[in-house]
């Protein structure tokens, strides 16, 4: 049987398609550059969507306007309007719906505080999970139910003569209500593991504001608002589960 010289089986070799190294194409990503972006899509997959979450990114939206106008509007304008949307006792018993939904039109610290920032992945994480007018109402639900807690014991206060009647005109507006209403719902919707640690450290953060009394109405409506949440778990499991199935 013939054989082929040895100094043409390098040759033959190289013409095997399976003994040549794969060419490295001109413009291959860095090694970890596909990972990187990969994870910046994930983190912006987190973000509000306007086909995804519109409800969250309608209201994201909207609050950036706002505190951009709170930043750079007319100070007296601003005053006029925050002031207007005011849940204090005055305006719950004149113009309770008003005062309710316009006081949700602005952010306590602008949109670069820590409530902004949480808000915008909470919101959007419920509302890919029940839906936004679902979401809505968790919001609402916890927004209400705070307000009315902490403010109904300032009227009665007021009435027995414990507070002065300048109380009924307190400064009250922003979002910090509904988010926590809406972080003890998803809470519901995460791991065991995720769910109780989760809960945790917010409980703590809210214990620290309780022990500090700062802003004492805050202070107690925030765990409020958060067990709302909490007793939203059977209605956005039942949610989610059929939304699954």
């Amino acid at each position: 049987m013939p054989t082929a010289p040895l100094d043409s089986m390098p040759a033959r070799l190289d013409a095997i398609p399976a003994q040549r190294p794969n060419p490295e194409p001109a413009n291959a990503p860095a090694p970890g550059a596909s990972g990187i972006r990969g994870r910046l899509a994930r983190a912006g997959r987190l973000l509000p969507s306007p086909t995804t979450t519109p409800f969250a990114f309608g209201y994201a939206v909207l609050l950036l306007v706002t505190s951009l106008y709170t930043d750079y509007g007319d100070p007296d304008t601003v005053d006029t309007l925050l002031q207007a949307s005011s849940t204090d006792v005055a305006h719950l018993s004149t113009t309770p719906v008003l005062a309710i939904f316009a006081s949700a039109l602005w952010i306590a610290g602008g949109i670069a505080s820590p409530y902004a920032v949480v808000f915008i992945f909470v919101l959007a994480a419920l509302e890919r999970r029940i839906g936004g007018w679902r979401t809505a109402g968790v919001f609402l639900l916890g927004h209400v139910v705070a307000t009315l807690v902490t403010e109904v014991p300032v009227a009665l206060s007021v009435l027995a003569g414990h507070l002065p009647e300048s109380s009924l005109h307190r400064l009250d507006y922003g979002i910090s209500f509904g988010l926590m209403a809406t972080v003890g719902a998803l809470t519901g919707l995460l791991t065991p593991l995720l769910r109780w640690t989760t809960l945790a450290v917010v409980g703590a953060l809210l214990v620290e504001d309780l022990l500090d009394m700062t802003e004492p109405l805050a202070a107690w409506g925030h765990p409020v608002a958060l067990l709302v949440g909490v007793a939203c778990w059977p209605a956005v499991r039942r949610v989610r589960n059929a939304t699954a199935g």
